[in-house]
């Protein structure tokens, strides 16, 4: 079978040899350069290196054909590079079972070398820097922990390249070589905090794009790097830590808009909005740059301080300004909720209907709707069966809420089991000439047919 492999071999490379033969003279430069001084090798051992790699990934990756891979790799990686980006895809498998198998120390750290150069190369020779420094910076982390500066900076370079096309692998080691960088005293904490900025907007973006598309497994995979940043963030994100960072920050250029902008976003992000800082940099970032974040932060600043009104006006502007529709639907959410909080119920239920509109499977806006039915009930009824009622249609939402959205369902239905017990006694219903079933319709602002129903 081995002879019949070599056979098959030699005639395709003696094939592909006739056929270059028959090109014309002006190719023969790029062909040398493509193949390097040797063609006739290159092709020669570019076919016997696949011939052994394919063996090798047909079992798997299981049995030792890799070892006679290794030779004629090695052969076309260093003389004919260009030849196909096949050597360097190949080459990182080959490397890894290289290293992994290598028990002498110093060889290991040579096969590591030679992995790094080919890394180093790829980029050279088919470019897409970004991406490659991304695997090199990763590989680079997990076989030599240590040099954690360098992989730092292999990193750095390639998100401020890719950006929002950065991989969560490399996301993750980024942040970890940081955090090396800090517990070793090479920097400080705002390293991991001006880090963390920067990849939270990456995975929220990709995260946002896999949800748009109902990627399943895309969802999965960025809300595990999510997971994993937030995890490693933690034990640097306390109140206390970021408002100590960027006090001193924001005292020495309080009108630097980009700095406004950071401060106020991981404020707000890790519940820090009860503060001074926060305070002061949402305002001073809607003086210098008004906009529909920073509108919509100072309503936030404002319901902190239980300044309703106040909150309602910027509100109202941060959805006037927002483009995104998501967007405008949390800000009409935290406006209903706002409107609660004032008693204006049927503004409230307005701004759910606003969010309905975009999300319509939200069973928490259900549930809000639900809860201001039930907070009007008595403000609604003038005797015993009218002043109950509204507890209806509340449990109506609830019901509907848990219909569309199995996320809130425990909520909704302790809500159901609640306010199902405030429902008008059968002999009420009876001495108003109404009985069980019968349809309903709900006055007051409320406006809602529903089906009587008992608490007995």
């Amino acid at each position: 079978m081995f002879k019949i492999m070599k056979l098959n071999t030699v005639l395709a490379i003696g094939l592909f040899i006739g056929s270059m033969n028959v090109h014309s003279l002006f190719a023969q430069d790029s062909l040398e350069s493509k193949y390097g001084s040797d063609s006739v090798n290159c092709v020669m051992n570019n076919s016997l290196y696949y011939e052994f790699f394919k063996q090798w990934k047909a079992t798997d990756f299981k049995n030792e054909s890799w070892k006679d891979a290794i030779g004629p790799w090695r052969w076309v990686f260093i003389n004919c590079p260009q030849s196909t980006i096949n050597i360097f895809l190949h080459g990182e498998s080959l490397l890894e079972e290289l290293i992994n198998s290598e028990t002498d120390k110093e060889l290991k750290e040579k096969h590591i070398d030679t992995l790094m150069m080919l890394y180093d190369n790829r980029i050279r020779y088919y470019g897409n820097e970004g991406y490659v420094l991304g695997k090199k910076g990763t590989d680079l982390y997990k076989l030599r922990p240590d040099n954690y500066e360098e992989t730092y900076n292999i990193l750095k370079k390639s998100i401020e390249i890719e950006s929002i096309n950065s991989g969560g692998q490399v996301i993750i080691y980024y942040f970890r070589a940081a955090e090396k960088m800090v517990k070793n005293e090479k920097s400080d904490k705002t390293l991991l905090v001006d880090i963390y900025d920067q990849t939270s907007d990456i995975i929220d973006k990709n995260l946002k794009k896999a949800q748009d598309a109902d990627d399943t497994k895309a969802i999965a995979n960025w809300e595990i790097v999510k997971g994993n940043i937030e995890l490693s963030f933690e034990p640097y994100a306390t109140c206390e830590d970021l408002i100590s960072i960027y006090d001193i920050k924001f005292k020495a250029t309080p009108e630097d808009v980009d700095l406004l902008k950071k401060i106020t976003k991981i404020l707000d992000k890790k519940n820090c909005t009860d503060s001074d800082l926060f305070f002061r940099a949402t305002e001073n970032l809607h003086q210098a740059e008004p906009s529909a974040r920073s509108a919509e932060l100072m309503g936030k600043m404002y319901i902190k301080r239980e300044d309703y009104n106040k909150a309602i006006e910027y509100l109202l502007e941060a959805i006037k300004l927002y483009e995104d529709d998501n967007e405008r639907a949390d800000v009409h959410y935290l406006l209903a909720n706002v409107y609660f909080q004032i008693k204006q119920f049927s503004n409230a239920r307005a701004q759910c209907y606003e969010v309905l509109k975009v999300r319509p499977n939200e069973g928490k806006t259900y549930i809000l709707i639900g809860d201001l039915y039930a907070a009007s009930a008595k403000e609604c009824g003038d005797n015993p069966l009218t002043e109950k009622i509204a507890y209806w249609p509340a449990v109506d939402k609830y019901y509907k809420a848990k219909s569309v959205d199995p996320s809130v369902e425990e909520l909704a239905t302790t809500k159901i089991n609640t306010f199902s017990q405030y429902f008008p006694a059968t002999e009420t219903v009876f001495f108003y000439d109404l009985k069980k079933g019968d349809s309903y319709t709900v006055g007051c602002w409320i406006n809602e047919t529903t089906t009587v129903r008992t608490s007995d």
